[in-house]
């Protein structure tokens, strides 16, 4: 795979649940960018009225919209990313860009994710995601000024404009914003559906790709910027889901991810340890699940 190798295609893909006022934002800060991608895929997870709303949205690249029903009524999020890639068959050179709804894409994103893979083209590239407060009256300011609002997230690195760092660590991927030129998406194989539901599908998907010694970059002139929505700290709406991926997570790489939040579950009452990992405790009940004072998505 030869360094310097222009991308084919450059194709945004997004998952989406209900939240259309922010994927409204993040359409149009696409519409804005200093390069437009072939195509913008979004993937309706059991969301049948977004098929009228591509023609609600900023203009912007052309959009494509794929249903992919809910799994026992959980976010099919693997299954809904591997749809998106496959969305739009091209060569082994097209840049897969992921970027989850919350996010409102900087101008320069797409044109960064480019740039980069002509750097590293056998990496996958990460762009930091900085954390929005809740929008004013009016709204957020124009993407070209949202990074006076927004504040870094804490446990993972955030380059400065026209830095990349190549080396990084794979416990830190995320999916909410990176990139990954087809011929190493398929390499991997995608996410694995096996993982159902909130957790782990990112965290193992990272370690795979380390297992299979792709890199990890980051990417520090692709931020994005991820809109307030109210969170459960720690997300106990999603415990079942989390013991599940974890267990799953577990199995395959020998200890359990999420570490952070299985242990506030367990002060919480609503599992427990065993001797081979965690489970329900019999009288787990997930009252108590309101917003809690750290209102971010934070993978443990």
């Amino acid at each position: 795979m030869s360094a310097e190798r222009e991308p084919s295609r450059l194709i945004v893909i997004t998952p989406v649940h209900g939240r259309h006022d922010h994927l409204r934002r993040l359409r149009a800060g696409l519409g804005g960018g200093t390069v437009l991608p072939e195509a913008h895929i979004i993937v309706a997870m059991g969301d049948p009225a977004l098929a009228a709303m591509p023609a609600t949205m900023a203009p912007g690249p052309p959009v494509q919209v794929v249903d992919v029903p809910l799994q026992d009524g959980r976010l099919p999020l693997a299954r809904a990313r591997n749809a998106g890639a496959a969305a739009r068959p091209g060569g082994p050179g097209d840049l897969l860009i992921f970027l989850d709804v919350d996010c409102i894409p900087a101008p320069g994103l797409v044109q960064a994710y480019a740039e980069a893979s002509r750097q590293a083209p056998g990496d996958l590239l990460c762009g930091p995601v900085a954390y929005l407060p809740p929008p004013g009256p009016e709204g957020y300011p124009g993407p070209e000024r949202l990074h006076t609002l927004a504040a870094p997230h804490p446990a993972r690195p955030a380059p400065p404009p026209g830095t990349l760092e190549r080396g990084g660590d794979h416990s830190l991927f995320w999916s909410l914003s990176f990139a990954v030129r087809r011929e190493v998406w398929e390499r991997l194989g995608g996410f694995d559906e096996q993982f159902v539901g909130y957790g782990a599908e990112d965290t193992d998907f990272g370690w795979r790709a380390r297992a299979a010694g792709i890199g990890l970059s980051w990417i520090g002139s692709a931020p994005a910027y991820h809109q307030h929505h109210p969170v459960s700290d720690p997300p106990v709406e999603h415990v079942d889901d989390i013991l599940a991926n974890g267990a799953r997570f577990a199995l395959r790489w020998g200890e359990w991810p999420m570490r952070g939040w299985l242990e506030a579950f367990c002060q919480h009452g609503l599992i427990e340890r065993t001797a081979t990992g965690y489970q329900r405790t019999k009288n787990g009940t997930t009252t108590g699940n309101g917003p809690g004072a750290a209102e971010r998505r934070v993978r443990q």
